[in-house]
């Protein structure tokens, strides 16, 4: 099968594969074990698969990682869901007296779709993407991850492309996955700008002194704006994205509409355009009236993340694991590595028919020269385009161990203290 092709039809077949030799079990326990300080915090923990045919099993559970990795070996999942840690083993739920099988923690967590942003694209729609409005999420998780560490002081982010159309973020820290639900809602309403449904126009209105979060989410976009906005959209290029952009215009700007189409008659670039627009802006500022922030407004409602914030605020909601297969395009749900995200491309993450194929691929002479004993330990995943990924991961569990170390030396010194 040649690497650049999936066909869905061919995933019964390769799913075996991918869990029997390629899944990256023992970091994925590592990661939910959080270092197994807490008795049963993984052996509570909830897993949903998504069998064939669209059979969904919930509330499935496991006390040790020998114990997920044959059960995933048996069923071969689509897709696996993550969801809390439960009061009891998700799978004795039908056991336990009513009302007492409550989710007690689970990582704070953000669901980013592309779909939220067909308004504001015109390259794709629905569930279709692009490089053009890729920059969508590169914005979004620059602008989440800076207020997540800054503003709330997180530090263990692990930023995960869903295999598709979008990009979730699992919260790992211990304080994070504490929060209780009215807390999580207010990090999530705290992090969104973006107000009403489609029968909205205008969806981000911004108050007189703007808010330092606003401010900071401004520096972003206002880099990223130029291109995505002006040059890939083309928001001030036809007539139809044009009188979008006008329509966030306040009515009581000091030039009519009038005059400003003729400005744009004149000015056929969309860069001069949009100075036009800014300098009326200024204009506005002087005056100090409602409104003034229009042309920040506008910036951020084509640019600024748009959450789903129900997956945030909840403690029981589900999300999609990371390593998992996406059905339709055969990408692996991969960690991202935010020190090339401006490079980050999610049509070169791997399908599950390439890294299967390259574990077909003859071994190189270096490989071979190596004893019988050194072969096995060499994991199957590092000779596919799999294994980058993956040391992401790795790096990301090892700056939670670092911390979880440090957390215990500083506890014993308090100790020792009184």
């Amino acid at each position: 099968m040649p690497s650049s092709d999936y066909d869905s039809a061919c995933l019964p077949d390769l799913l075996p594969l991918y869990y029997r030799r390629l899944f990256p079990f023992s970091q994925y326990y590592r990661w939910l074990n959080y270092g197994g300080v807490q008795k049963n915090y993984f052996q509570n923990r909830e897993f949903s698969f998504t069998l064939k045919d669209d059979i969904y099993v919930r509330y499935q559970s496991f006390s040790t990682q020998n114990e997920l990795e044959k059960e995933m070996q048996k069923v071969n999942p689509y897709k696996i869901d993550i969801g809390a840690i439960y009061s009891h083993r998700p799978n004795q739920h039908n056991t336990v007296k009513s009302g007492t099988f409550q989710a007690l923690e689970k990582e704070l967590v953000f669901d980013i779709d592309m779909t939220d942003y067909d308004d504001v694209r015109s390259c794709c729609s629905a569930a279709d993407i692009c490089s053009k409005c890729w920059t969508l999420m590169t914005i979004a998780i620059r602008i989440l991850d800076r207020a997540l560490r800054d503003d709330f002081g997180f530090q263990h982010l692990l930023w995960v492309y869903s295999g598709r159309r979008g990009v979730h973020c699992w919260v790992c820290d211990e304080a994070a996955r504490k929060l209780s639900v009215a807390a999580r809602s207010a990090v999530a309403e705290y992090l969104s700008l973006i107000k009403g449904g489609e029968e909205m126009v205008k969806k981000v209105v911004l108050m007189d002194p703007i808010h330092p979060f606003i401010r900071e989410s401004l520096n972003v976009v206002e880099h990223y704006f130029p291109r995505y906005a002006l040059q890939d959209q083309d928001i001030l290029g036809r007539k139809e994205s044009v009188d979008k952009v006008l329509a966030l215009v306040p009515e009581d700007i000091l030039f009519t509409m009038h005059e400003l189409q003729q400005d744009f008659q004149n000015a056929k670039k969309p860069e001069t355009r949009w100075k036009l627009i800014k300098e009326q802006a200024k204009r506005k500022q002087v005056c100090n009236s409602k409104g003034q922030y229009f042309e920040k407004e506008i910036m951020l409602q084509y640019c600024y993340p748009r959450l789903d914030v129900n997956v945030s605020k909840g403690v029981n909601h589900l999300l999609k694991s990371p390593f998992s297969v996406h059905p339709k395009t055969g990408r692996i749900s991969v960690p991202m590595d935010l020190k090339e995200l401006d490079t980050f491309d999610p049509f070169a993450v791997p399908t599950i028919s390439l890294i299967c194929e390259e574990l077909d691929r003859p071994r190189t002479g270096e490989e071979e020269e190596k004893s019988e004993e050194e072969k096995r330990k060499i994991r199957d995943f590092k000779r596919t385009s799999l294994a980058k990924y993956v040391k992401y991961f790795d790096q990301f569990l090892d700056g939670m161990a670092g911390s979880r170390k440090g957390d215990l030396l500083r506890k014993s010194d308090l100790q020792k203290e009184f």
